[in-house]
């Protein structure tokens, strides 16, 4: 016990713990559990996980079903909107985002999506001749942005279909997706390879690479872009920018407490198929 701490502050320590612990057990679980399940598995008294719970049920935090079964609350989705609002990916991700573009030296975009469009957070440019006039703040449509489709395709597949009945496919250059059905192939091929390419859909002459940032729960909640023109990033050498990408975006996921044996985002040469690719993404 610290100089000022007294037992009873002891108790309240050791009751958050065990209150962070009973969340922590309902969120790990695939069907809510009853009070049998819980004392057992956090090896607390039935009484003592019951009071838990129901303190835990007054603030919404926890949720009672008829059979007796509990699993997490509504209010935690509340309190993890506006832990998101409030935490900076920027400043999170912003070394690995300044190597990358060191790297690659081409311009490079941290972005995030609000309803039905991207916003930049942040926006790298390398000492170029020719680079993107993209800007801070700017807003994007989704469907034909490399950061847009990422993160589309590496969200839930609820959010997805949400988003997808809500886009407008504006017609911004003759490569353009024109409906949901054209877009939802891309989806399937950026999460099979694991990033999004933009081959010229939103401005004639430039091409975009962009992969997502993920979550604890594997769901993307931004992305990582290189873009610059078409006689610099050519489409030989996509794959390999894909690549470099996909690992920045990896390192950021991970210290966000991503965590995979198996690594989703792969991006094999075998992959990107210029003739496949064509004939798929209108």
């Amino acid at each position: 016990m610290g100089p000022n701490q007294t037992p009873a502050s002891t108790y309240k320590l050791q009751a958050i713990d065990r209150a962070v612990a009973l969340l922590d057990l309902l969120r790990r679980s695939d069907v809510p559990l009853g009070l049998t399940d819980v004392s057992r598995q956090l090896q607390m008294h039935k009484s003592t996980a019951q009071r838990f719970l129901r303190v835990l049920q007054t603030h919404h935090l926890v949720s009672c079903r008829t059979d007796g079964r509990y699993h997490l609350g509504l209010h935690l989705r509340d309190l993890g909107e506006r832990a998101l609002e409030q935490f900076d990916i920027r400043d999170r991700a912003l070394p690995y985002f300044r190597v990358l573009v060191d790297e690659l030296k081409e311009t490079g975009h941290l972005c995030v999506m609000r309803r039905n469009a991207i916003v930049y957070l942040d926006k790298i440019s390398p000492v170029r001749s020719v680079c993107q006039t993209s800007r801070i703040g700017l807003t994007n449509p989704i469907h034909c942005t490399a950061v847009g489709k990422s993160m589309l395709a590496f969200s839930s597949p609820e959010e997805r279909e949400a988003i997808l009945a809500t886009l407008i496919f504006k017609r911004m250059t003759k490569k353009t997706h024109l409906n949901q059905a054209s877009l939802i192939k891309d989806l399937h091929i950026t999460r099979r390879r694991g990033y999004a390419l933009d081959d010229e859909e939103i401005e004639d002459g430039v091409r975009c690479v962009g992969a997502p940032i993920l979550n604890s729960e594997g769901r993307a909640i931004a992305a990582i872009s290189i873009s610059g023109p078409t006689f610099r990033v050519t489409r030989s050498k996509v794959p390999a920018i894909a690549r470099r990408i996909i690992a920045s975006c990896e390192e950021i996921s991970h210290s966000l407490g991503y965590e995979t044996k198996k690594q989703i985002l792969t991006a094999k040469r075998s992959s990107f198929d210029v003739k496949e690719d064509n004939e798929k993404e209108v």
